[in-house]
């Protein structure tokens, strides 16, 4: 079975002590959600359109567990502490088998 994995880059953080709550809150939930950090912190390089900002990728065991995880009613209490605190783009993506 297949991975899945959260995949956020961060493009603009306009509050940062917000995204730190969201930040706490967002790593009890995933972790609940039986994710594990991969990639945590500023890019050390980038290329075309990358930003050099925060970029957090999650790894779970299927893209199913992934899914539920952000589903969550923790994680999406996360999600309204982060509010506009930050631009991002996230994904939720299935690893290679």
């Amino acid at each position: 079975m297949a991975k899945g994995y959260w995949v956020s880059a961060y493009t603009k953080i306009n509050k940062p002590e917000q995204v730190v709550e969201y930040s706490k809150m967002a790593t009890v939930a995933f972790k609940e959600g039986g994710g594990h950090p991969l990639v945590r912190g500023v890019a050390a390089m980038t290329q075309g359109a990358g930003v050099k900002e925060r970029t957090v990728v999650i790894e779970f065991d299927s893209l199913e567990q992934a899914i539920a995880a952000y589903n969550s009613a923790m994680y999406q209490e996360a999600l309204k502490i982060l509010g506009d605190a930050c631009e991002r783009d996230f994904r939720i993506v299935e690893g290679v088998a």
